[in-house]
């Protein structure tokens, strides 16, 4: 199979073209490098399946450029205001991606007749009144509040591919990825990466709010699998939710880490809640059990010390490291 991931030099991105050429197909990588590395892809560059082009989303294709599958992943997605690289700090490259850079994705992906996969978020759930978050909900989102340049420019992606595939019959589904970590990820204020290197430096673990707000934490290679599962068998014009219903509040997960790293740190309230921050957010994964056949097989110890002992040794990007001894 030949397909296009774009974003293909993110964190995500760059962890589904391992699985891709580790299974065989031809990987085509489109990434701008606003957010992306080049260091999370270098490894692949000497593979005869891999091929790396700089270069927007929201660009046409060369007419010769045939492909199989269209992987877009391309987005912003930290909220942290202080990141340069984050939804805040780049609002309408995020808008553009999402709305333009999907438009323009569907038509080249229509025009070779293959199939489209659109990376959306559980961001369109909003501070979700409805728990778990099933695909059915509609969500509860400020479509001015802070975050709307990143949580409406998905939903809106999604109406762009739902589109499609009602009028001009593209062959296109859609998944909603909650809280995903592992190897790569970015310091970018995400609570994840940012309790590690906090533990791993004896330092506070920073929390907004009471800390009571909860999260489900998915382990990159379950996502890469459940990127997969929708590609291949899911339905046209079909959402999947692809998390880990495993729910735990950010105390709780300060908790583990301490455990996990025998660190001296400790949960230290820094300001309050950021506006439209979800209160609660977990998975309803049965469609997903159901018609792709995936679900996480990682808990969050398991997925922890992965993160754990790659940050210690600060292998090589392209290294999964596995579970080694830990407290």
């Amino acid at each position: 199979m030949r397909v296009i991931v774009t974003g293909g030099a993110g964190f995500l991105g760059s962890h589904l073209c391992d699985k891709l050429i580790e299974k065989g197909d031809q990987v085509i990588c489109i990434d701008n490098l606003l957010t992306g590395n080049i260091e999370n892809i270098s490894h692949l560059q000497n593979s005869e399946n891999f091929q790396f082009v700089e270069a927007d989303a929201t660009d046409a294709f060369p007419e010769d450029l045939d492909f199989d599958g269209l992987y877009h992943l391309a987005s912003p997605a930290s909220p942290n205001k202080n990141n340069p690289q984050s939804y805040m700090a780049l609002p309408f490259e995020t808008m553009q991606v999402n709305s333009l850079g999907t438009w323009n994705l569907c038509e080249e992906t229509l025009k070779r007749g293959a199939k489209f996969l659109y990376a959306s978020t559980s961001e369109v759930y909003g501070n979700p009144l409805e728990h778990p978050q099933k695909e059915s909900y509609y969500g509860n989102v400020s479509t001015m509040g802070p975050r709307s340049v990143y949580d409406e420019s998905k939903r809106f992606g999604e109406t762009i591919t739902s589109a499609y595939v009602r009028y001009n019959k593209l062959n296109a589904t859609m998944v909603r990825i909650f809280n995903t970590y592992g190897p790569r990820m970015a310091r970018d204020g995400r609570v994840v990466i940012e309790f590690v290197m906090a533990a791993l430096q004896n330092k506070p673990f920073p929390v907004f709010g009471d800390g009571k707000q909860t999260r489900s934490f998915m382990f990159v290679s379950d996502l890469v699998d459940g990127l997969i599962a929708a590609m291949e068998k899911g339905t046209s014009g079909e959402a999947y939710n692809l998390g880990n219903p495993d729910e735990f509040t950010v105390l709780e997960l300060a908790e583990t880490v301490k455990r996990l790293t025998g660190a001296s740190s400790e949960a230290t309230l820094v300001e309050k809640l950021p506006a439209d921050d979800p209160l609660r957010r977990c998975p309803d994964i049965q469609k997903a059990r159901e018609k792709l056949g995936w679900e996480p097989k990682v808990n969050l110890e398991e997925g922890l010390k992965k993160l754990i002992i790659y940050l210690q040794t600060m292998g090589k990007p392209q290294d999964i490291i596995p579970d080694q001894n830990l407290q």
